[in-house]
């Protein structure tokens, strides 16, 4: 409430997230629970487009009740979902993942301590290398859930900072990110240019009649 007995007006839904981010990360770098800025605002953070969506941290499942009593200690408001590899915070009513498994694998100390500490939002915070938040996103792509446009703006902006070797190790066995990976690698924008034209003549083949 103002001086006046008036009742404050909620924030408007990005700032709301945005402070909801920050209370996240300020809760647990005080608790001393090893995390990570993940997802969409980690890209945003290393570079790439805002996304207009929920925030996303890493913890071990280890840190998973500490964290939560962190992050309610904080002011938000901590649910516990049916999915059983994240919780949820929210805070005027706008959404904070926490995971401790990210494409069904679990979230590791050492895949934390890859992270880089940069400055988000006017709070310095561990924030997921590139590389790891790639290969996550590429992985998790299929048959309903497969948004190229938006992963090849993220990819785009963090193209230099992406181990695309490690990539293309992580997305073996993952066909929607493998065909994602050949179109960013047509696209120029991987390590690799784009192949051949069919008009070029491969190993072992001979030249059509005329050409």
């Amino acid at each position: 409430m103002t001086q006046q007995g008036a009742l404050v007006d909620p924030p408007d839904d990005r700032t709301a997230l945005h402070d909801g981010l920050r209370l996240t990360a300020v809760a647990l770098t005080d608790a001393g629970i090893p995390f990570a800025l993940v997802g969409g605002y980690a890209a945003w953070a290393r570079g790439a487009p805002e996304p207009s969506h929920d925030a996303d941290f890493a913890v071990t499942e280890d840190d998973v009740e500490r964290a939560k009593a962190a992050i309610a200690a904080s002011g938000l408001t901590v649910e516990q979902p049916a999915e059983n590899w994240l919780f949820k915070a929210y805070h005027h009513g706008q959404l904070v993942d926490v995971l401790f498994r990210m494409v069904g694998e679990p979230i590791t100390r050492e895949q934390l301590a890859r992270s880089d500490v940069l400055e988000v939002l006017a709070v310095r915070m561990p924030v997921l290398s590139a590389t790891d938040v790639v290969s996550a996103k590429m992985r998790v792509l299929g048959e309903h859930a497969c948004d190229f446009g938006r992963l090849l703006a993220i990819v785009r902006a963090l193209r230099e900072q992406i181990d695309w070797g490690r990539i293309r190790a992580d997305v073996e066995g993952h066909p929607y990110a493998r065909a994602f990976l050949f179109l960013a690698d047509e696209l120029g924008i991987t390590d690799r240019g784009p192949t051949a034209s069919s008009d070029e003549v491969g190993p072992g083949e001979e030249a059509a009649p005329g050409a």
